[in-house]
């Protein structure tokens, strides 16, 4: 995004009054940090999330019961409001009940994996024989986020196999050679990394929406410029286009009756596995072959055998169930009342979704289970705030931020026409959290200045905890977008990175295991500090201008 350019032409242009002072309560925050350390059960809130009911796939039964039992914890601490609450309609769910995959020649071999969500399931156990059949070659990996060389590759594709998949196995990614790993698995951030994470990046203008931007999603490294290039709701919608051209490629694999497909994802090197979608969740899109994400090591070994024209056979079983009995979307709500400013509201929370290879416990078990801690801390202390908190643990984000972009629409106002609702002035902020376990390093400002020195204060407490940095500087893909799309002040704190992005984001170690509880303390103690100081402060927090109506995305 750059609306932060924009925010600080506004703000040099136009003088801005001197911010008053202020006043953090510390006594107050003395008893929050003593909760949350002391009185700590934000691992409690993990285990149940993860261990008891994760993955939680937006509209599997897993997400479900996620709900559910938020829902009933939140209650159980008084907090009488708690209920799900429907944004619109998502479309089925899926959940996997069994899967198992060897290899049985030239050699028998386990094949570590597990099936693409959303994709069909075997008809019991089924054997058939390897094919290579990449749908891109290497030198047309940049192009897979390229709409239209998209829809002219699957084109082609489809008219060079027609006839030449029924009953086979389809190795969908071609062969590669797996680079040493040059980065250290996990890592916080150390003072010169926050510092120049503090500095605010060269004025740019954004681009349209066009191919060679869009390449950079090929690149893990450089996919996060994509997020601060675009708002959440134009890119999404372009995604979404995308997800369409590849629809045309599963219903070409199922109707050409391909046994199974089979592909690997090169950011799981060092025998970890990432699986997201294979199809789509709609009930009226494209049926999806049986689509199985293998770890790259086993992957390529197929590659190379059948390169070297040794038959293959493989097994492979898949029990996969699709949930049609509820497509409606929902989120999970929740308030504290406020007293004499109870009709302004202070919100929190986090993506309750998740993928399905692990238990979805960095993404964003850890997330929500702080925003419940913090809710905990709040109603455990009997602190009396001005405004009304509010809760929210969002579905449907990993798919698009659907939760939060139809729970903002439906409260606030649609960012496309910016027709505004009586509830967008009521806002004073929405904080979120969902980068991973890493304890909280400061705040990302969205391009807002004036609210730089409220923070400042906010933190002061947290500096010896390492609580230290602001950056005028936006981060995407998450919820926060969602609100700071349509001009309201949605803030994601700044986490220290440990392995979220170079192991368990999306994969199958996004367990419990990988969650480090005195990082979720320390974040519960912010988070519910922050929130305390939102809805105490004499006024509503400082907004940015509004943006800017956003415009329907264009073909590129």
């Amino acid at each position: 995004m750059t609306r932060h350019v924009f925010a600080l032409l506004i703000l040099g242009a136009v003088p801005a009054a001197a911010p008053a002072e202020e006043n953090v309560d510390l006594a107050t925050i003395h008893r929050i940090k003593n909760e949350a350390f002391h009185g700590s059960q934000v691992m409690d809130q993990l285990f149940f999330l993860t261990d008891v009911n994760g993955p939680r796939l937006t509209n599997s039964p897993g997400f479900r019961a996620a709900a559910d039992w938020s829902v009933r914890r939140l209650k159980d601490w008084g907090v009488s409001s708690a209920r799900t609450e429907r944004w619109g309609t998502f479309g089925r769910g899926w959940s996997l009940t069994r899967f198992s995959a060897h290899m049985k020649e030239p050699v028998y071999a386990p094949l570590p994996g597990i099936a693409k969500a959303w994709s069909a399931a075997t008809p019991g156990a089924i054997t058939a024989e390897v094919v290579s059949a990449p749908v891109f070659t290497l030198q047309e990996d940049a192009d897979r986020f390229d709409l239209p060389k998209v829809t002219e590759r699957i084109r082609q594709y489809a008219a060079d196999q027609k006839g030449k998949l029924r009953g086979r196995i389809v190795l969908a990614e071609p062969a590669r050679e797996l680079a040493p790993p040059t980065n250290p698995a996990s890592e916080r951030y150390d003072d010169k990394k926050l510092a120049d994470l503090a500095t605010a990046p060269e004025p740019f203008a954004a681009p349209p929406l066009e191919r060679p931007l869009m390449r950079l999603a090929a690149d893990p490294k450089k996919r996060w410029l994509i997020f601060e290039a675009y708002p959440a709701e134009v890119l999404w919608e372009y995604f979404e286009r995308i997800e369409d051209a590849y629809d045309g490629l599963n219903a070409f694999l199922h109707d050409e009756g391909a046994a199974a497909v089979l592909s690997t994802d090169q950011r799981g090197a060092g025998g970890i596995l990432f699986a997201e979608n294979a199809g789509r969740w709609g009930k009226d899109a494209a049926s999806p072959p049986v689509w199985v994400v293998l770890q790259p090591e086993a992957y390529y070994r197929l590659t190379r055998l059948v390169e070297r024209k040794i038959p293959v056979k493989v097994e492979l079983e898949v029990a996969a169930t699709f949930h049609d009995d509820a497509t409606d979307g929902v989120n999970v709500v929740a308030e504290i009342p406020g007293t004499k400013k109870k009709d302004e509201v202070v919100m929190l929370g986090g993506h309750l979704d998740s993928w399905h290879a692990g238990t979805g416990a960095t993404d964003n078990a850890a997330g929500c289970a702080v925003a419940l801690e913090a809710m905990r801390i709040l109603k455990a202390l009997d602190l009396t705030m001005d405004r009304t908190v509010r809760l929210a643990l969002w579905s449907g984000e990993e798919q698009g931020l659907y939760g939060s972009r139809g729970y903002v629409k439906e409260h606030f106002g649609d960012p496309v026409t910016m027709a505004l609702k009586p509830e967008h002035a009521k806002l004073a902020a929405y904080f979120n959290l969902d980068n991973g376990t890493g304890k909280i390093r400061g705040v990302y400002l969205q391009g807002n200045d004036l609210v730089r020195p409220v923070f400042e204060s906010w933190l002061a407490p947290f500096r010896d905890l390492g609580a230290t940095t602001l950056t005028i500087r936006d981060t995407g893909g998450t919820d926060h977008q969602s609100f700071d799309d349509l001009g309201l002040p949605g803030f994601q704190f700044i986490q220290d990175p440990l392995d979220y992005g170079s192991r368990t984001h999306h994969s199958n170690l996004d367990v419990y295991d990988h969650i480090v509880p005195a990082d979720l303390m320390q974040a519960s103690a912010i988070l519910a500090s922050f929130v305390y100081d939102a809805a105490t402060r004499p006024d509503m927090l400082p907004r940015k201008p509004l943006p800017k109506p956003l415009p329907k995305p264009k073909e590129p």
